[in-house]
């Protein structure tokens, strides 16, 4: 296989190294934006740099030293109002590998090839650039194409939607799963990714490991080829990122599969980063698994724990996840070993993929694929306020209003139809929201939370076993309980005729969306 060479804009200097136990450089303002670290090119003090567990930061000369320790990826954690170079995939260029001996051989994908050691110095390059307080972000949950033509599913229904609406949009995050299992699609995933045309930041998911690994530290070999550092941080104006590989492979315990968790050294890699963040910023974790899902055998509750030990005391924490295929929030409190104030929240993206690109095909040309919860396939946007947040969610193909999806029927009787009711399935939905709904004008009434499978949802599903011919499209996987419906009876006593449904929800940051549907009342039979 040809070693693909990756160009980043830091300069190697002097000759190799002997027997090296450490790293150093400098961290320094590229003015004239060549790579390289000119006389007159102020140095940057106080930049953290790590080598994947400890951080350090620039002293007043612009300088760092790090110990080495084996294979390491060394990074620079870029500050606010800085950027680096980009590679031609719009990847930010701010690490270099140290694997001397390169990954383990005799694995199907191609992991690092040997790098040798490293040079005397290893500076690392940034470029001022203004960034305000107020900016947004993309993310996307689980591109997971398994073939090219699933590729294609989501660059026609998703990439080709945001790289033209991509307007005062300032980075994006794919959650994770950026391919499903064949990591040969990486590349073409990039190549794909490229078109949006904006800074991206990769998550590794469970569908992005290298299987034959039998270490848990191996298990991303590929996905640092590809995309450098597993773990890593960077800060954007006042906020601060940080971006963790939350599975462990093999299990630790079955020795098969794998389990949500965090080894040792990526939890002293958060601790020591976040000795030098303030306790008053904003801190989003992005990771694959959700912190808490489907039972405490899925995620390893000892690391999960001591991530919240090192997280108390801040007050401003969001945690972003992908994996389910379905959309939810959750927030943390004591029952969940979480001391602060203020719950921690957890958002889980829905995903780019949908229920796995399943479902009838629609005008764009690829499967609706509706998730398990009724929330079609789309993409969130992150906004952030100083040390605050807002989130959206965009249902790709559809226009920005299109915050939930009204199910009931057509027409009822005005005799004995007490059984029918109205389902708001409010995509970005919370227990913090107040979902409402009236008849005709009429006085507002709350609807009540509604924890069942989608009946929307369940109907698409049903074509599929119902139709008397076949469907193009692959079924949709069976319908699994929304944590954002709600439902209210439709009265059937106020005369025959057309009425008019309106459903309005407040959501937990304040904003309001409004959306109706209409049902006829008839003279029962």
């Amino acid at each position: 296989m040809k070693k693909t060479l990756f160009t980043v804009a830091f300069l190697f200097t002097a000759a190799l190294a002997v027997g090296q136990t450490s790293v150093k450089g400098y961290v320094f303002e590229d003015a004239n934006k060549n790579g390289k670290k000119d006389r007159k090119e102020k140095v940057l003090p106080g930049v953290s740099v790590s080598n994947g567990v400890e951080v350090v930061q620039t002293d007043e000369n612009g300088k760092y030293v790090l110990p080495l320790t084996g294979d390491n990826q060394i990074f620079v954690i870029k500050p606010g109002q800085y950027t680096t170079a980009m590679d031609s995939y719009n990847l930010p260029a701010t690490y270099v590998t140290h694997k001397p001996k390169g990954s383990p051989k005799g694995t199907q994908y191609e992991g690092v090839a040997p790098t040798g050691k490293l040079p005397k110095q290893v500076n690392f390059a940034l470029i001022p650039q203004e960034e305000s307080a107020a900016f947004k972000a993309f993310l996307f949950g689980d591109p997971q194409p398994y073939t090219t033509e699933e590729l294609d599913y989501f660059k026609k229904a998703v990439v080709d939607e945001v790289k033209n609406n991509k307007e005062g949009i300032s980075f994006g995050i794919s959650l994770g799963d950026l391919v499903g299992d064949d990591l040969d699609l990486h590349q073409p995933y990039k190549e794909i990714m490229k078109e949006v045309g904006l800074p991206w930041y990769n998550v590794m998911g469970n569908h992005d490991m290298n299987y034959e690994a039998t270490e848990d530290i191996y298990s991303d070999e590929t996905f640092e080829k590809n995309f450098g550092p597993a773990n890593y941080a960077f800060n954007y104006a006042e906020a601060h990122f940080i971006v963790l590989d939350d599975i462990l492979y093999p299990h630790p315990i079955k020795k098969k599969g794998y389990l949500g968790g965090f080894r040792q050294d990526q939890l002293d890699f958060v601790k020591n980063d976040l000795s030098f963040v303030p306790k008053d910023k904003l801190v989003v974790i992005s990771l694959h698994i959700p912190l808490f899902i489907g039972g405490e055998n899925h995620f390893d509750q000892s690391s999960r724990q001591e991530l919240l030990d090192i997280l108390e005391g801040r007050e401003n924490v969001l945690v972003l996840s992908a994996h389910t295929h379905y959309q939810m929030h959750q927030f943390y409190t004591k029952e969940h070993g979480w001391s602060g104030v203020k719950p921690i929240h957890e958002y889980n993206v829905g995903t780019t993929s949908g229920d796995w690109y399943s479902g009838e095909f629609n005008e764009q040309g690829v499967p609706a694929s509706t998730m398990r919860d009724g929330t079609p396939r789309g993409y969130a946007t992150l906004v952030v306020k100083g040390n605050q947040y807002e989130l959206d969610y965009k249902v790709s193909g559809r226009e920005e209003a299109y915050k939930m999806e009204l199910y009931m029927p057509k027409v009822i009787g005005d005799k004995r139809a007490s059984n029918y009711r109205v389902y708001a399935n409010v995509f970005m939905g919370t227990e913090k929201d107040v979902v409402e709904y009236r008849i005709d004008k009429g006085e507002w009434k709350t609807m009540k939370k509604d924890e069942n499978i989608d009946p929307s949802h369940y109907a698409t599903v049903q074509r599929f076993d119902l139709t008397d011919e076949l469907l193009k499209g692959r079924k949709p996987s069976w319908p699994t309980k929304s944590t954002h419906l709600w439902s209210a009876k439709l009265p059937f006593k106020i005369g025959k005729g057309v009425h008019t449904v309106e459903v309005r929800v407040t959501d937990m940051f304040g904003r309001e969306h409004i959306q109706s549907k209409q049902y006829r009342i008839e003279k029962s039979k």
